[in-house]
C-alpha cells in the first residue's frame, strides 16, 4: 500500500485476474511498519481493503510484517522480534485465513560475519513464530545445517499432520 489505496486496489484486481495469491509487506504511505501497532494498522487496513473491496480471496494474502534487525545498538529496535512474532499471533487470529510470512535472515544482520550465532538466532526465532502462527520463513536453502534441521522437522512434521 505504500503508493495508495487506488494502487493498492489495482494491483490486488489484477493478481487476482491472473488466479494468484499475494503477498502483502507491511508498507503503507506512511513507510514500513516497524511497531506491533503500525504492523496490525496495515496489515487489517490491507486485509479490509482486499477482502470487501477488491474481491480478494482472505486465503490468497499471506502477510509479511516485516522481520526487522535487532541488536543493533538502538534501543528503538530491541523489541522487532517480539514485534513481529506477537504481530503474527494477532493476524492469525483476527484476520481469518489469512498466512503470514517473513525473511528470517532480517532478524540477523547486525552479526553478520558470525554465522554460528546468526544460525541460533534463527532457530530461536523460528521456534517462537512458529508457535505464533507463522506459515512461511524465507530462508537461505544454502545453509546446509539450517537445511538439513529443515528436512528432519519436515519429516516430522509431515508424519505428525499429513
Amino acid at each position: 500500500m505504500k503508493e495508495g489505496e487506488e494502487a493498492f486496489r489495482q494491483r490486488a484486481r489484477l493478481i487476482r485476474r491472473y488466479g494468484a495469491a499475494m503477498v502483502v509487506m507491511a508498507f503503507d504511505e506512511r513507510g514500513q511498519a516497524d511497531s506491533l501497532a503500525r504492523k496490525l494498522e496495515v496489515c487489517r487496513r490491507s486485509y479490509r481493503i482486499l477482502t470487501e473491496e477488491a474481491g480478494v480471496a482472505p486465503e490468497e494474502i499471506i502477510f509479511d510484517p516485516n522481520i526487522l534487525t535487532v541488536a543493533t545498538g538502538i534501543e528503538e529496535h530491541n523489541n522487532y522480534a517480539v514485534d513481529f512474532i506477537e504481530a503474527t499471533r494477532q493476524i492469525k487470529a483476527t484476520l481469518p485465513y489469512a498466512k503470514v510470512s517473513g525473511g528470517v535472515s532480517n532478524i540477523s544482520f547486525s552479526f553478520r560475519g558470525h554465522n554460528v550465532v546468526r544460525e541460533a538466532m534463527h532457530s530461536a526465532f523460528l521456534y517462537r513464530a512458529i508457535q505464533a502462527g507463522l506459515d512461511m520463513g524465507i530462508v537461505n536453502a544454502d545453509n546446509s545445517r539450517s537445511m538439513k534441521k529443515f528436512r528432519r522437522i519436515s519429516f516430522i512434521w509431515s508424519r505428525m499432520f499429513c
